[in-house]
């Protein structure tokens, strides 16, 4: 039957056999001889004696285990005997350390002593063995890009990690073996640095702050405001980086997309392919447009990182010097290729086909639209630049920018004109590139049927190409557009104004053409140049015939008033 001891050991209390409370006894003892005249003694005593603790609550399995022999050789074990330590002995520190290392593995701490407000991601940069400013760059990107969870992570993370108070704790927070020597040199290290700072401390100015109540202010004051900076510098530091390298990946990914089909086709490929006024590969503008625009980013970066963390190793003035002569160079081609599009396109040239139609003025000229149903499914399929493919498997541009203006001949016969043009580094091939535009029209009697659509090559790319028709109209001429007109009539003279309401009747009166079935509400505003003729009530106008609004009111009588006349001398009003 052994005795049991109760102790108090590092603040906690054990139950402990008597024959294993005296080998611990001489443990500790042995400890304090190695430990004789050193400095920080007692702070390493008292840490060795906190983990001993640790250890030791860590084998316990109910409130009423006893610690025996067994126990305790364990824990000597893990610290080490004290006759083995030898703090000038590097060589054989560090094996200890790489063999321990192997199995010992890091515990979570907060780092507040190296931290800037809680120590949590300097604590997690110990942990994963990066630097602290990577941990902060995430928990930022998140207060951005998280929609504010890096700020609700970070106070959680606060609150549930321990601080890394104790040497013991220090030491399993970045992964060191809890040993009787990593203790005693680590209270070495905060004593000597400690110490250092004493012994640099300017007393004569700390002496003369002391009698100066005014510079103890103007000093603090100069220290909120250098803090301030400092905060600021970090944040701008954090929105440099952000941008930086957002632009670098944004940048990155159109270098490996914009004009390449290595990987998958992109449906943007053929709009920019269209678009390249160049005969330069795709993939070299967007290369060239990577180092014009990436490397000013790249240094923004740098001077992100640099901001967060000053101590950061430059790259080099090589590497400064060769990325700004990539950069200049990238400027002078990119210039050159500009210049070149801006030439591509500096000639407009058209073609121009007229067809007379074989109708009386008399007779009604029925106008309209019509639509392909293999490449739409309505008229109100509008696209001004589209990529399609015809039954044969050719890749086409299809364009809805067709227009039609109605315009006033003083030629007999009604006539259409198209116009299709084009733009080019030349007339020449300005007037080359119209006239592979593929517009088709129909006349047919007294019936116009226009495509609202046209066609050309993706070889000849889009160079503006459009279709005009010009409609010219006799005096007197009859005509009916039909309600297809409505999207592709172009309002560029006063001679016809569309009436958007309904599907009417016109006649070309005058200068103007005229609604013959309009609503009165929506005929033409004729008031606007009527000429008020003001009669006597002995005026009288004789045996006149008059419609207004296709409705009679004089029939062969006699009648006294007002006349209103439009420009013309047309009766359109009778008071």
């Amino acid at each position: 039957m052994n005795k049991t001891v109760n102790i108090n050991l590092g603040g906690m209390f054990f139950h402990i056999d008597e024959d294993a409370y005296l080998k611990l006894t001489r443990y500790f003892d042995a400890i304090k001889r190695s430990l004789n005249n050193s400095s920080g003694q007692d702070e390493i005593i008292k840490d060795i004696e906190m983990r001993v603790s640790e250890l030791l609550t860590e084998k316990q399995k109910s409130e009423k285990h006893v610690v025996g022999l067994k126990d305790v050789d364990e824990v000597i074990a893990v610290m080490g005997q004290p006759e083995d330590y030898r703090i000038e002995d590097e060589e054989n520190a560090n094996q200890s350390f790489n063999n321990y290392t192997a199995r010992q593995h890091k515990k979570l701490y907060r780092d507040k002593e190296n931290g800037m407000i809680g120590g949590v991601a300097t604590g997690l940069g110990h942990y994963f063995g990066i630097d602290a400013v990577w941990i902060k760059i995430i928990f930022l990107i998140f207060v951005f890009a998280g929609f504010g969870t890096g700020i609700l992570a970070y106070f959680v993370l606060w609150i549930v990690t321990p601080e890394a108070v104790t040497t013991s704790e220090k030491l399993e927070m970045t992964g060191e073996p809890v040993t009787i020597s990593n203790i005693e040199k680590k209270v070495r290290e905060e004593i000597d640095s400690l110490s250092d700072k004493f012994k640099n401390a300017d007393y004569d100015k700390m002496g003369n702050q002391v009698k100066s109540g005014a510079e103890r202010i103007s000093s603090s004051f100069g220290d909120f405001i250098m803090t301030v900076f400092k905060i600021f510098a970090k944040f701008l530091g954090v929105i440099l980086i952000i941008a930086g390298l957002s632009t670098l990946i944004m940048l990155l990914i159109g270098v490996f997309t914009l004009g390449t089909n290595i990987f998958i086709d992109f449906p943007w490929q053929n709009f920019i392919e269209a678009g390249n006024f160049t005969e330069y590969p795709l993939w070299s503008f967007g290369l060239l447009m990577f180092f014009a625009v990436g490397i000013p980013f790249f240094f923004l970066t740098l001077l992100g990182f640099k901001l967060l963390s000053p101590n950061l190793k430059s790259i080099g003035n090589i590497t400064k010097y060769t990325l700004l002569a990539i950069w200049i160079i990238s400027i002078a081609i990119l210039a050159s290729i500009g210049i070149k599009q801006a030439t591509e396109i500096s000639y407009d040239n058209k073609v121009i086909e007229k067809k007379v139609f074989a109708i009386k003025p008399t007779d009604t000229l029925f106008v309209k639209f019509k639509y392909s149903d293999y490449y739409a499914k309505s008229l109100n399929h509008y696209r001004e630049f589209e990529f399609v493919q015809d039954s044969a498997n050719n890749e086409l541009i299809y364009s809805n920018d067709v227009r039609l203006h109605v315009l006033h001949t003083d030629e007999s016969a009604p006539f259409i004109q198209i116009e299709k043009s084009a733009r080019g580094n030349s007339f020449t091939n300005a007037k080359k590139r119209a006239e592979k535009i593929n517009y088709k029209f129909q006349i047919s009697g007294n019936h116009l049927i226009l495509d609202n659509y046209f066609l050309t090559d993706v070889k000849n790319k889009f160079r503006g190409q459009e279709v005009d028709i010009y409609l010219y109209l006799p005096e007197g001429q009859l005509f009916k557009p039909e309600n297809s007109v409505r999207d592709y009539f172009n309002y560029d003279d006063d001679f016809f104004n569309l009436n958007y309401d309904g599907n009417y009747n016109y006649k070309v009166i005058g200068s103007k053409v005229k609604c013959l079935n309009c609503p009165a509400d929506d005929s033409d505003d004729d008031d606007d140049d009527a000429e008020v003729i003001d009669t006597t009530a002995n005026d009288t106008i004789n045996e006149v015939s008059v419609k207004i609004n296709g409705k009679e009111v004089l029939n062969g009588k006699k009648t006294k008033g007002k006349l209103t006349t439009d420009k013309n001398g047309v009766i359109i009003k009778i008071n």
